[in-house]
């Protein structure tokens, strides 16, 4: 048996570790940032193609980065966009990520456009977890809010997912004041008798949105008060998992998160990295740009990009700066997939 090699076994590494001793399991993995719908708080006035655009990443640039983050101990990706499913090869994209060695789990962000056809096919490509934007439960709010009438769409969408075993499934919804903070409870009861978890996120400022942002945001801790205040009480943090303080309650099947940039010591937990679709790393989402690793996804040595990816990690600011106002270089959250 000495001949045989299991994939599945990647050589111990050193853990991907920052200056702040933070320590990163966690890919987010941008594969366009072309999206369909047009959300009032990310692109109120659709996609628009930049000029001299660079191309997306090839499956195999994709296959050879996730290896290299893999095989510095990130085990959990995910992949977003822009809208993911816009891409013609996304399920031979996920089927190569969930198969690198040391991936265990490929997660996914979606607007739900296509999910009631296609939620089966994803699983089965290796996908075990969904995100799915749904911020009305309000057919006609929720055109408003995203530019198309597909609410009933995205709810066969969520019901396929069931039917179709994802491990996680998750609503994610952007609160925002005067819009569609008076459903706060209506969502809540959703979740609360149905298997599923929902996200609520704060508005958060870009580069184009600074005035939406000032009339719009709603404080994720006021929300967290107020689910207390009802019984909701705060979970222990699960491995691998992301920013939000997650509630249940004794009655409830679903469960309840917050995703607040805009709480003390936010940062202090981050354990992702995001890659966009053009191949630059992004340290932060609100950091001063990308730094692009693409030329070491087109051959080479493994071990160069995996020495450039620590050494990049190594410079990451201790936290965002949000609070003086400023958010960096992101232009607008399809970008690198927020």
């Amino acid at each position: 048996m000495s001949g045989l090699r299991c994939p599945d076994v990647l050589p111990l590494a050193a853990p991907l570790l920052d200056g702040s001793g933070r320590r990163f399991e966690y890919l987010r993995l941008s594969l366009t940032d072309v999206c369909n719908f047009r959300c009032s708080y990310c692109l109120p006035n659709g996609y628009k193609k930049p000029c001299n655009k660079p191309s997306e990443l090839s499956v195999e640039e994709i296959r050879r980065a996730v290896s290299g983050f893999a095989g510095l101990g990130l085990w959990k990706v995910r992949l977003t966009g822009g809208e993911p499913t816009l891409r013609c090869d996304f399920e031979e994209v996920a089927r190569a990520v969930s198969s690198v060695p040391g991936i265990r789990r490929v997660a996914m962000t979606t607007n739900g456009y296509r999910l009631a056809e296609r939620a089966q096919a994803w699983r089965d490509s290796g996908i075990s977890a969904l995100n799915i934007s749904v911020d009305s439960l309000d057919p006609a709010r929720f055109a408003q809010i995203t530019g198309h009438d597909r609410l009933a769409e995205v709810l066969r969408g969520i019901e396929a997912a069931q039917a179709a075993d994802f491990e996680s499934i998750k609503l994610n919804a952007v609160l925002m004041r005067g819009v569609n903070d008076d459903e706060l409870a209506a969502m809540v009861d959703f979740v609360a008798t149905r298997d599923l978890s929902l996200r609520f996120i704060e508005v958060m400022r870009t580069n184009d949105n600074a005035a939406f942002f000032g009339a719009r945001h709603v404080a994720g801790q006021t929300v967290i008060d107020r689910l207390e205040a009802e019984g909701w009480q705060r979970m222990p943090r699960q491995p691998g998992a992301g920013p939000a303080v997650e509630l249940g309650h004794p009655t409830a099947r679903g469960r309840i998160g917050i995703i607040a940039p805009y709480s003390k010591d936010f940062c202090a937990s981050c354990n992702r990295l995001r890659l966009s679709s053009d191949g630059k790393l992004h340290l932060c989402l609100f950091g001063d740009g990308g730094m692009d690793i693409r030329p070491h996804l087109q051959g080479g040595e493994t071990a160069a990009l995996t020495a450039r990816i620590r050494a990049l990690v190594g410079t990451k600011a201790p936290a965002h700066r949000l609070h003086e106002g400023n958010s960096g270089a992101t232009p607008h959250l399809a970008s690198i997939g927020g």
